[in-house]
């Protein structure tokens, strides 16, 4: 079972800024995609980004373009989101996911196309 482990949450001020990171234990998994998405209490899970492993190509959610960035290492397979300009509604657990196939672009922003996720990492922005 593929495991991914996510960290850098906390808790921050409006306007403050967090790295999430998220890492694949087995090197010898497959990524071919990997998602960043959100869930806060009493809603369903969002898209945040997401990034194509091979082509580095981004994908953003309008509530996060210009203020996150989706990157990742390849030799570590890890990837980072940087949250910069947070604000309240910031504020909700964050998942890491992974295509172990290849993936259309539109299936990168459904949650349920992905194939593995980590246990993820709370965010908090208090304004």
């Amino acid at each position: 079972q593929v495991q991914l482990v996510e960290s850098g949450g906390g808790s921050v001020q409006a306007g403050g800024s967090l790295r999430l990171s998220c890492r694949a234990r087995e090197r010898s998994v497959n990524i071919f995609a990997l998602g960043w998405f959100r869930q806060a209490p009493g809603k369903e899970r969002e898209f945040v980004a997401a990034v194509t492993w091979s082509g580095g190509e981004t994908h953003y959610s309008d509530s996060v373009k210009g203020r996150f960035t989706i990157s990742t290492d390849n030799a570590q397979r890890a990837a980072y989101l940087q949250m910069n300009s947070l604000k309240s509604e910031d504020t909700a657990t964050y998942y890491c996911g992974i295509h172990m196939t290849p993936a259309p672009d539109f299936g990168l922003r459904m949650p349920r196309t992905y194939d593995a996720w980590g246990q993820g990492t709370q965010v908090v922005v208090s304004s």
